[in-house]
C-alpha cells in the first residue's frame, strides 16, 4: 500500500510539512546549528546567527521550524518568531532561492530589513547577501511585492516619486515608471504605496513582455 504524504503547503517552497515546532533542552551548538534533544531524540536544526547565539547548552528552548525535503536530503531550519517563518516560506518559492540562502538573508537583512529591503526595491541590498547575483535580487523583490506589511508603508498614503524610485531601481525607464504611476494614481486613489508598486510593476512587466514578442 502506498504511503500517504502530508499536505504541501503552497506557500512554501520547499516541499511537505511536518515539523512545525521543537520544544527540547539545547545539546550541542555551533555558531550555525542547534541540536535539541526532545524526549532522548536529537534534532540537528540549521538555525539563525540570533537564535544560535542566544541558546545555552542545557537550557530549554522553544522554537519555530520548517522542515525542507529534497531527494536527497531532509533539513531542519530553526527561527524565534513565526514571523520569521513566514518570510523563510515566501523566499523559497522565488526561483533561484534555496532553504540554505533564504536563512542568510535573514542573517543578513533581518525581517524588517527584508521588508524594507522590498518596499523600496532596493536591489543592492539582496545584492549584498552572498551568492545573490543582481537578477535574483530582483526576482526577490518581484515577487515579494505586495505580500508584505510594512510599518512605514502598509497604511500610509502612496508616494509617488517612491514608487517611481522603485521601478527605476528594478530598471524601468523613468518616463514609463511615471506615466504608468501616476495613471494608477488617478484611477484608484485608494491604493496603499506597495499595493501601487505591485500594480505598476504587473503593468510594466505586462508591457515589456509584449514589447519582447514584438
Amino acid at each position: 500500500m502506498p504511503k500517504t504524504l502530508p499536505r504541501k503547503d503552497v506557500a512554501n517552497g520547499y516541499g511537505y510539512l511536518v515539523i512545525a515546532h521543537l520544544k527540547g533542552i539545547v545539546a550541542r551548538k555551533t555558531n550555525s546549528t542547534l541540536v535539541i534533544d526532545v524526549s532522548g531524540v536529537g534534532y540537528l536544526v540549521h538555525a539563525t546567527n540570533t537564535l544560535t547565539a542566544e541558546a545555552k547548552l542545557g537550557q530549554e528552548i522553544t522554537l519555530q521550524t520548517v522542515q525542507t525535503f529534497r531527494e536527497d536530503l531532509v533539513q531542519l531550519f530553526g527561527f524565534e518568531s513565526v514571523e520569521e517563518v513566514d518570510i523563510f516560506n515566501l523566499l523559497g518559492t522565488v526561483t533561484g532561492v534555496g532553504a540554505k540562502t533564504a536563512l542568510s538573508i535573514i542573517n543578513s537583512l533581518g525581517v524588517q530589513g527584508i521588508k524594507s529591503a522590498v518596499a523600496g526595491a532596493e536591489v543592492e541590498k539582496f545584492n549584498s547577501v552572498s551568492g545573490i547575483g543582481p537578477k535574483t535580487a530582483k526576482l526577490i523583490i518581484l515577487s515579494l511585492t505586495g505580500k508584505l506589511v510594512t510599518e512605514n508603508h502598509s497604511d500610509t498614503a502612496p508616494s509617488v516619486a517612491n514608487v517611481i524610485s522603485a521601478l527605476t531601481n528594478l530598471g524601468f525607464q523613468e518616463r514609463k515608471a511615471r506615466s504608468v504611476t501616476e495613471e494608477l494614481v488617478k484611477e484608484h486613489a485608494d491604493l496603499t504605496e506597495q499595493e501601487l508598486l505591485r500594480q505598476a510593476l504587473s503593468s510594466l512587466s505586462a508591457a515589456r513582455r509584449v514589447s519582447g514578442n514584438d
